[in-house]
């Protein structure tokens, strides 16, 4: 009975070997996504249309999805404080995303 209470509960072993494995695959995805993008760069076997849309859409949002993962898988063993922090900043991305100019913004800061 000792044992159970010093070890993690089921529920966030669950989560955690959830979170890790949906992470791992994001990555692959993301991946994959990127090596054709650059691969089509180069040589353009790709004709331009519904594939390349959604090439150009993994990439985007791939990194901000497994940002999210890795973040909650990360944040699952922390103090509510830190859960708290990191659930503020990733809405904050999220909801600026919608924001048409943020992009363009953000781009033209980096570059200067």
């Amino acid at each position: 009975m000792a044992e159970q209470k010093l070890g993690k509960p089921k529920k966030r072993q669950k989560l955690e070997k959830f979170l890790d494995i949906l992470g791992e695959t994001v990555a692959v995805i993301t991946i994959l996504a990127y090596v054709v993008f650059i691969v089509n760069a180069n040589w353009a076997f790709l004709p331009a249309g519904i594939i390349t849309s959604i090439i150009a859409g993994i990439r985007t949002y791939g990194l901000i999805t497994l940002l999210g993962i890795v973040g909650f898988e990360a944040t699952a063993k922390r103090n509510i404080v830190i859960k708290i922090i990191f659930y503020v900043l990733f809405a904050a991305i999220i909801i600026f995303q919608f924001f048409p100019g943020t992009w363009g913004t953000v781009v033209g800061a980096i570059n200067q």
